[in-house]
Order: structure tokens, then C-alpha cells, then sequence
């Protein structure tokens, strides 16, 4: 499995997720609170870090607060099984695909949130 995302930059990415989401009539704020519910981060601290260019790889080790509920995130996103991968940014990133995924789907927040 290649790592290269592990330096790709988050904002390098994030537009791809707005556009899935958007697609599917959803918004970005839409997808920035899930990021935000995975990571901690404050909008003011995620649009920051999309402006400095902040990879995937620091992204993840600087969260201030993970989520617990993120390891409820079960199922298969990009061929992936994600409670099957080891804990780590890969299985941050995957946690992350697979919640904008469900997002596209039209699942409800609260649900996408396991609330």
C-alpha cells in the first residue's frame, strides 16, 4: 500500500471531498464538521491548517482530540475493510473517505456522527 498520501497535503484533497458531497446536494460545511467531529479541530483551526498546506501524515498526530465514537466507523471504503487496518493515519484517512462516502449517500449527520 502506498503512503504518498500520508504527504499530500489535506487541502490537496479536501476540494474532492466537497465535490463528492455537493453532488449529492450536501454542503461543505457538511464535510468540514465531520472533519472537525473526527479530529477536534475548530474551523478556524482546520481552514489554518488547509492554508498552510498541512500533510495528512501531521494532520492526524497533531488532532487535538480524536474522537472515540470514530472507531465505530465499520465497512468498506476503496477496497478497504476500515476496522481492519491498524491504527494510524491510514486508518484515520480511510475513517475520513469512508464518513464523506456516507455523507454522499445521504445518511443523516446524526447518523454519519454515530449520535
Amino acid at each position: 500500500m502506498s503512503h504518498r498520501i500520508f504527504t499530500t497535503a489535506v487541502a490537496a484533497v479536501h476540494p474532492h471531498y466537497v465535490t463528492k458531497a455537493e453532488r449529492k446536494g450536501r454542503t461543505r460545511a457538511e464535510v468540514d464538521e465531520i472533519i472537525r467531529w473526527q479530529t477536534g479541530y475548530s474551523q478556524p483551526q482546520l481552514e489554518a491548517l488547509l492554508a498552510d498546506g498541512t500533510d495528512f501524515a501531521t494532520f492526524f498526530d497533531r488532532a487535538p482530540a480524536l474522537n472515540d465514537a470514530r472507531d465505530l466507523v465499520r465497512g468498506v471504503i476503496c477496497g478497504i475493510r476500515v476496522e481492519e487496518l491498524e491504527p494510524g493515519t491510514m486508518r484515520e484517512i480511510r475513517i475520513l473517505d469512508k464518513l464523506v462516502d456516507e455523507l454522499a449517500k445521504g445518511k443523516p449527520m446524526e447518523r454519519i456522527l454515530r449520535g
